[in-house]
């Protein structure tokens, strides 16, 4: 057992031992808000960039809302003679043109055959209702169809009446249909409703908004970003660019230099609208923030390679770990350091085995000691106890 911490330091001693520090990358703090990623990682992330701006950034008021049908473009089809229903050429949901034949009554006067009466349409537009059959009688009360005129519609935002005051007649609005998420239509303000929603504490603005394709109906909900104001010459950056929660707000910066690389910056933001906030420190016009993938950014860390790698290659001359460029001394040492470094590994590499052979020699030496050793030691046992000692063989090898 004594032989076992030799036996150890033996195979220890004589082989190289290799610090590990070397090949640990560990991010210097001056790198802590910085975000490095690969091709791949960008791609995935679909990264997206925008121009921090200055803009006449708007005030806006947020309201909710539906479209309506303008009153004025709603038509009603109906029949001068009574008679009943013998064609009928449109359905509800039909676009038709004005004057178009959609209707045709048989008239209840006498003859072989009745006079037949033609319905036309009194304008262009959407069958929105039908109240008629192939065959039903009909008198010249009865509304046949309703045909409406959607190539203008009403947009009507409930605004809070605290609100309305900061509006006006001309004002502008951006307005998002649930139903149409991609699109953003821009309505103009023409008035007001007569009377306020007493518990809601709503005042109708009424908004009118071009429908050429007919993509927006009556009934649809509807979501309102109303200017209110605006100032010119305001530093702002898209919402999506904005991270952080409230007291710590963050947007990631585009590195000028390295490619793939974003830098953490606070900022002081002021007043936001539906699209923009103001940035009021921490940016400057010119800079390019992170859009679309400016949410994960947060989560990946630095993975993708060494910062001080990225500035070397990045400029053409190597780096501190602070990021400032070497000076020529501090090259030259580098340089020392890096070939000691490499002629202790190769002079390491060229005597480990030459060292092992000469451990393994030691430790057989040790064991051929240890056997002979225990011998002596039986012998003068047995010589103490009376017993002859054992005769060695003739010819046996007395180390």
């Amino acid at each position: 057992m004594k032989l076992l911490p030799l036996l150890l330091l033996l195979f220890l001693l004589p082989f190289p031992v290799f610090s590990q520090e070397e090949d640990q990358e560990v991010a210097p703090d001056q790198f802590a808000n910085m975000v490095r990623l690969d091709e791949i990682k960008a791609r995935n992330l679909g990264i997206e960039f925008a121009d921090v701006i200055e803009t006449d950034f708007e005030s806006t008021v947020f309201a909710i809302g539906r479209i309506e049908e303008i009153p004025s473009r709603h038509s009603v089809l109906s029949s001068r003679i009574p008679g009943r229903i013998v064609g009928l050429e449109a359905i509800e949901g039909d676009r038709v043109e004005a004057d178009q034949l959609l209707v045709k009554v048989e008239s209840r006067q006498p003859g072989n055959p009745p006079p037949v009466i033609s319905l036309h349409s009194p304008i262009a537009g959407i069958v929105s209702e039908s109240h008629v059959r192939m065959g039903e009688p009909v008198e010249p009360s009865n509304e046949l169809l309703d045909i409406i005129d959607l190539s203008e519609v009403w947009a009507v935002a409930r605004v809070p009446e605290q609100e309305a005051a900061s509006l006006k007649v001309g004002s502008k609005s951006r307005i998002r249909i649930a139903a149409l998420p991609a699109k953003t239509f821009t309505g103009e303000l023409i008035r007001f409703g007569t009377t306020a929603d007493p518990k809601a504490g709503t005042l109708d603005a009424i908004f009118r908004i071009a429908n050429a394709d007919y993509a927006l109906r009556p009934g649809m909900r509807a979501e309102f970003s109303i200017v209110s104001s605006s100032r010119p010459n305001v530093m702002a950056v898209p919402l999506e660019a904005l991270q952080g929660d409230s007291a710590n707000r963050v947007v990631y910066a585009k590195d000028f230099d390295l490619p793939n690389v974003f830098i953490k910056s606070p900022v002081q933001t002021g007043a936001r609208n539906d699209r923009y906030v103001e940035i009021i420190s921490g940016l400057f016009p010119g800079d390019q923030v992170v859009t679309k993938g400016s949410y994960f950014l947060g989560f990946v860390g630095g993975g993708g390679g060494s910062l001080k790698d990225a500035l070397d290659a990045a400029h053409g001359h190597p780096h501190n770990e602070d990021g400032t460029p070497m000076t020529d001394d501090e090259i030259a040492k580098s340089e020392l350091t890096d070939d000691a470094h490499e002629g202790h590994a190769a002079a390491n590499s060229h005597l480990v085995l030459p060292l092992a052979l000469i451990a393994i020699f030691a430790v057989v030496l040790l064991i051929v000691s240890s056997i002979k050793n225990a011998k002596a030691h039986s012998r003068i046992r047995d010589l103490e106890g009376g017993k002859p000692a054992p005769t060695e063989p003739v010819g046996s090898n007395n180390l």
